[in-house]
């Protein structure tokens, strides 16, 4: 695990971003999770949910610069999926649901092609995020939608990287 934060740290410093294009001073997702040392179920499905908020948010911003572009027309459509999975969880687990001010954290690229590259690093830190929890003892249904969520992101890092590779 510290092979990939530290994979994922340099690939942050060479890109010079934090993930998804917010503000860096503002811990909030995947950033405060790998972050984090001593995760608690309530600060993984924070984490999480903060995380998939981030990336509707910024890829909504996105569509409403650039028009229904790929792969962000279709992307945004499964983050709306992954945020509905996870609110039975907090509500299961007895876990307030957060608010979603994602809105207040994106900072866009300048321009299409640097949005692709962003959505790279995003789905990158989002893998990492998931494998820290994966890592966890978790109740099986949690375990179930991590697993789930991260095989997401997996499709979403590929989609980003064809467009960003163009």
């Amino acid at each position: 695990m510290k092979r990939l934060l530290t994979t994922v740290t340099l690939i942050l410093t060479l890109f010079g971003t934090t993930g998804i294009a917010m503000a860096a001073e503002t811990p909030y997702g995947s950033a405060s999770a790998l972050a984090d040392e001593s995760l608690t179920l309530n600060e993984m499905l924070t984490y999480a949910i903060q995380d998939e908020y981030a990336a509707e948010a910024e890829y909504s911003e996105i569509l409403n610069i650039y028009g229904q572009v790929k792969p962000f027309s279709s992307i945004i459509k499964a983050e709306t999926k992954h945020i509905s999975s996870l609110i039975p969880l907090f509500e299961t687990n007895g876990i307030a649901i957060p608010i979603n001010d994602a809105d207040s954290h994106v900072v866009l690229p300048g321009s299409l092609k640097e949005s692709y590259v962003v959505g790279v690093e995003a789905e990158i830190k989002n893998i990492a995020m998931y494998d820290s929890f994966l890592e966890e003892d978790l109740p099986a249904d949690v375990r179930t939608i991590f697993e789930s969520l991260k095989a997401a992101s997996e499709s979403h890092l590929a989609a980003f990287q064809r467009k960003a590779n163009r």
